[in-house]
């Protein structure tokens, strides 16, 4: 992962001893992520909201072997319903009224790229039947087409809940997760990796001070002991009243 220190401007992350801090199960992540980079198998992180997933998707893409292309996200939930498999697939000129060209979709786009699939649970069964199909063959058809488009494309999903109680409930096609799971990445909550909390209020500390031009008086060590000890609580608090 030598190459991050070359990307980092670039990619406007934070430090990798930031994103992944000491604790014993991070560090096991940041390994399997280093492995896992430089390969084109899918990969599917998962975790709560905050947890890191779309600074690892982009890890990912950056120590792969597109990483001189630009990743290609699709923010699932942000696009109605009706307009996904257009958006996903393309279109053919004439496909619907208003179609009155040919356009490329995401999935096409990504052809020797990244796609990363953010949210990837919303997906309708249908489009999830569509990407399954891309993932088997590497082939699709726009709409309103008749022509078999072939792409070869390394997928990156996140997924803020389980996607076994998807399956269990219907809305999630085993098969389509079989195929995008072939390494799985869970990310734990801070409130599993409270050792970290000291070096991530430093670094967000020292952001804030350059942004704003500033000079914050550090933080006491009993007010970091104090966030340590009290997460939990604090954030169950927080989380009820919003």
């Amino acid at each position: 992962m030598d190459h991050y220190v070359n990307s980092a401007a670039f990619l406007d992350l934070p430090p990798l001893d930031v994103v992944f801090g000491r604790t014993a199960a991070m560090q096991a992540i940041r390994q399997k992520l280093e492995r896992v980079a430089a390969t084109d198998v899918p990969v599917l992180l998962q975790g709560e909201t905050g947890t890191g997933k779309e600074i690892c998707a982009r890890l990912l893409h950056a120590f792969s072997r597109r990483s001189k292309d630009s990743l290609v996200k699709v923010s699932c939930p942000s696009i109605p319903q009706t307009l996904l498999e257009t958006e996903l697939f393309g279109y053919e000129k004439g496909a619907f009224t208003g179609a009155h060209s040919t356009k490329r979709g995401r999935v096409e786009q990504a052809h020797m790229r990244t796609l990363f699939l953010d949210e990837v649970g919303s997906l309708d069964l249908m489009v999830q039947s569509k990407l399954l199909q891309v993932l088997q063959d590497g082939t699709f058809v726009r709409v309103g087409g008749h022509t078999t488009q072939t792409i070869e494309t390394r997928l990156v999903s996140v997924a803020n809940q389980d996607l076994r109680t998807q399956v269990e409930d219907g809305t999630f096609r085993l098969d389509f997760l079989y195929r995008i799971n072939a390494v799985t990445i869970n990310l734990p909550p801070l409130r599993a990796r409270k050792e970290d909390i000291p070096q991530l209020v430093n670094y967000f500390l020292e952001q804030h001070a350059r942004t704003f031009s500033l000079s914050p008086k550090p933080l006491s060590r009993n007010a970091i002991e104090l966030m340590r000890s009290e997460e939990r609580r604090v954030g169950k608090e927080c989380r009820s009243r919003w």
